[in-house]
């Protein structure tokens, strides 16, 4: 028969993680299996609060910006961004914002950035050709913030730029004119440059780019966990279930939130650990239904069958540790399922339930198969 493996020892103690930023609560539950028997036993454990906080932090990334447009400034304002650069043919309008916001105007003088008191901030430099990177390098010097303007960043890539000033203790700002190649400039090998100039006129990149630094900042954060108790397992019957690859590789612990209702999550484990049955598989979890919830970057959930190629999903690990994944391949399959049902010592009365594939695998089960062809139905997203 097939049966839900115990999630192994780096999984355990089962936990249930109660969100900061949102009104789900999370939970992180294990299956035991009774392989001679179609009545599964369950697994307790013992009920825990972990901190919701996280010790690590990341290097802030800044952004200013460059607008001649007053809605943009209030968009940026409002969401925290109050450094703004304007040319100096333009100190008429950053007086004019400075005295109904608290702002910090810089100003473009002969390819260096004052701010209102004369004070260098910062160097400007346009750039077309790797040659004129390797001529900026020594000007940085004379200021502890240095401004770049690709002109054609496909000729220079962002990694030529990250790369020129490792090292460096000086933070270096890309002129960016989208929040998409905002985006490329802060992510480039990795680390990335300082922060961006977003150059824009249109309050939808504003709105945009704060999107993405809120779902930036949330990678790393802690979840507060809660320990569950595995009260039923049951067999069910058939039903089409969520294979999930992403393009990141995922470590023991980690998996996605996946739950019938919204209240409660379950976290999945991925398929990352080796079987007798096959191979690890780090990139994969195995998620449950077409109708189940799982949590997406920004404290929200989708359906399972709303996920598709480039969409980002949200990856814990069994101490909270949260970060986001691109979704790489989604396949719909039809499986027979078991419904887990769940318990938190603090709160008896509410059940926390998920239906997941009937698998023999850890990690829930692969999608593919081991050298068996057989016909089924089959969605790729």
């Amino acid at each position: 028969m097939a049966a839900l493996l115990p999630s192994p020892s780096p999984y355990l103690p089962q936990s249930a993680i109660k969100g900061k930023t949102t009104t789900h609560r999370w939970i992180n539950c294990a299956a035991k299996t009774n392989y001679r028997k179609p009545n599964l036993q369950s697994r307790t454990g013992t009920i825990v609060m972990m901190s919701a906080e996280n010790t690590k932090k990341k290097k802030k990334k800044e952004v200013w910006i460059w607008t001649e447009n007053k809605q943009v400034m209030t968009a940026a304002v409002e969401r925290g961004w109050d450094t703004f650069i304007f040319s100096s043919l333009h100190r008429q309008i950053a007086a004019d914002w400075s005295s109904i916001t608290l702002m910090y105007p810089l100003f473009i003088e002969d390819n260096r950035v004052f701010d209102d008191g004369r004070k260098l901030v910062a160097t400007f430099s346009e750039i077309s050709s790797p040659q004129q990177l390797e001529q900026l390098q020594p000007l940085y010097e004379y200021a502890d913030n240095v401004i770049v303007d690709l002109l054609d960043w496909q000729v220079i890539p962002a990694e030529n730029i990250v790369a020129a000033f490792h090292g460096h203790h000086k933070t270096v700002f890309a002129i960016s004119k989208s929040p998409s190649e905002a985006q490329i400039f802060l992510e480039a090998l990795e680390q990335g440059l300082g922060g961006v100039v977003l150059k824009t006129e249109d309050v939808e990149d504003v709105l945009e780019l704060k999107g993405y630094f809120d779902r930036r900042n949330q990678e790393g954060s802690q979840l507060g966990l809660t320990k569950a108790t595995i009260t039923s397992v049951e067999l069910t019957g058939m039903g089409d279930r969520v294979c999930v690859d992403l393009c990141s590789l995922m470590k023991p612990g980690e998996g996605v939130l996946v739950g019938s209702f919204a209240r409660g999550l379950f976290l999945v484990h991925s398929e990352c650990l080796e079987s007798s049955y096959i191979a690890s598989r780090p990139f994969r979890v195995n998620a449950g239904p077409v109708h189940a919830y799982v949590a997406i970057p920004g404290g929200k959930t989708c359906y399972l069958s709303e996920l598709k190629t480039g969409k980002e999903i949200l990856v814990v690990d069994q101490n909270g540790i949260q970060r986001t994944a691109v979704v790489g391949r989604v396949k719909i399959e039809t499986r027979a399922l078991i419904i887990v049902t769940a318990k938190v010592d603090s709160d008896e009365e509410t059940c926390y339930s998920i239906l997941l594939q009937n698998a023999e695998t850890v990690g829930l089960g692969g999608a593919r198969h081991t050298g068996i062809e057989i016909q089924e139905f089959i969605i790729e997203n």
